[in-house]
């Protein structure tokens, strides 16, 4: 690859680091081609699947300010740049791993620190934002109810009261 190539490989490597969520370092030692295909489809369009060079990824990390990623750099390696939902491309890359054990995640950068391959999987087994969002929800509404009853329970009591006095003076009335 002549130098000008790699120059533009470079910079098109740091705008991916610059521009991404998250970043995931997989190595996909024995995949087929068609496995990287699926793969990729698999991540949907949450994050871009691509099979890198370590010494010009070393460098447009470094030069796109993350510290420490050169040293995941072994093997031959993959990134998935994420740009959607991490959650989402660690559970595809999980399922993916289940299915094909030759893929192994390495590690990462989530928010801009480094991040392992258990970081990764840890993340792979949160719920979605959506689920996570949704029980927020749930459980807003239920201390709502909560404080619903609470402020009526005082008033319901007191017609309660009044309805068992206006009874009995009813009662001593007619006797």
């Amino acid at each position: 690859m002549a130098r000008p190539d790699k120059a533009a490989a470079v910079a098109e490597l740091t705008e991916r680091f610059r521009t991404a969520n998250a970043v995931v370092l997989t190595e996909y030692r024995g995949l087929s081609v068609a496995q990287l295909k699926a793969l990729r489809r698999a991540l949907g369009g949450d994050a871009t699947y691509a099979v890198v060079k370590n010494t010009l990824s070393a460098i447009a990390a470094r030069e796109a300010g993350v510290e420490g990623f050169d040293a995941q750099l072994a093997g031959p390696s993959a990134i998935a740049f994420v740009t959607g939902d991490p959650v989402a491309v660690a559970k595809g890359l999980r399922d993916f791993a289940k299915a094909n054990p030759q893929l192994v995640v390495k590690g990462g950068v989530l928010d801009g620190r480094l991040a392992t391959a258990a970081d990764i999987t840890t993340l792979a087994d949160l719920e979605s934002r959506e689920v996570l969002l949704a029980k927020a929800a749930g459980a807003m509404k239920a201390k709502l109810f909560q404080a619903a009853y609470m402020f009526t329970a005082k008033t319901g009591e007191a017609v309660r009261t009044i309805d068992a006095l206006r009874e009995k003076r009813a009662t001593e009335q007619a006797a």
